[in-house]
């Protein structure tokens, strides 16, 4: 095991590095930044955890022997009553789901007109623009609607933004400097979200409950099987974390620009 005692490494970037089983033993991690990164198994003893922001999936964490985890889950229910119905178990449930997102999606867009449209390609806090959200949207629905469930093995539009951990794949685009016009992600994305309308709206009780056929071609998700409603719930939360994300940093935005 490589040991690293008594060394200044601040401002260091670590970036697809393997610290499974490492020790950190009295050092200082003030302000540092983890950004797509796995903890599970993550034991922390002994330390001072103080103004600190985690999203993420957050299942089994236990702070002072308390799992925190289902007192954030109950008061993300309560702030937000929709939430809870994005976990739905029967089709009728996934269509009042996604009529919600689409409800809800529909008034984010109003707002985001209000900004100057330079605003939209802007990152705020090194996050994705509204725009590049959109279009990750729009990767999400290719990858778990068209090429799982409807079985295109190379679904994808130029526009489409994977996410920007993602490892180099072959025939997947990834243009993340690329700054179209709000209206041209729009309209890619209003065929994306009807194309999971019709796959909703055709759901039965039996191909809820099936799994997905392997498709064959490099891409992403691999090629193998998977459970029908584990891939539309993976939907339904892409489009409401995102949703969240594009209010909070429209928020920021609209206090940049004078006129709103």
């Amino acid at each position: 095991m490589a040991e690293y005692v008594d060394r200044d490494l601040r401002e260091s970037r670590f970036e697809r590095v393997d610290l499974r089983g490492a020790q950190i033993l009295n050092s200082d991690l003030t302000g540092t930044h983890f950004r797509g990164v796995w903890l599970s198994g993550l034991v922390m003893r002994g330390v001072e955890l103080v103004d600190v922001e985690i999203h993420g999936e957050i299942r089994n964490v236990t702070i002072n022997g308390v799992d925190v985890a289902p007192l954030v889950e109950a008061e993300l229910d309560r702030r937000y009553p929709d939430r809870a119905r994005m976990r739905p178990t029967d089709p009728a449930g996934f269509r009042d789901a996604w009529n919600i997102l689409e409800r809800l999606w529909d008034g984010t867009v109003v707002r985001s007109r209000g900004l100057e449209p330079a605003l939209l390609h802007e990152s705020v806090d090194g996050e994705w623009s509204f725009v590049q959200t959109l279009r990750h949207l729009v990767f999400a629905t290719d990858a778990w609607i068209r090429r799982v469930i409807l079985g295109d093995p190379s679904p994808w539009d130029p526009l489409d933004l994977p996410w920007d951990e993602m490892p180099e794949t072959p025939g997947v685009p990834r243009d993340r400097t690329a700054q179209p016009p709000l209206d041209t992600v729009l309209a890619l994305r209003r065929d994306r979200m009807t194309t999971v309308r019709d796959v909703v709206d055709g759901l039965t009780a039996e191909s809820l409950a099936g799994q997905t056929e392997p498709v064959e071609g490099p891409g992403w998700p691999p090629s193998r099987s998977f459970p029908v409603r584990e891939v539309l719930l993976c939907v339904l939360n892409e489009e409401w974390q995102h949703r969240l994300y594009a209010e909070r940093d429209l928020t920021i935005l609209e206090a940049r620009s004078p006129g709103v």
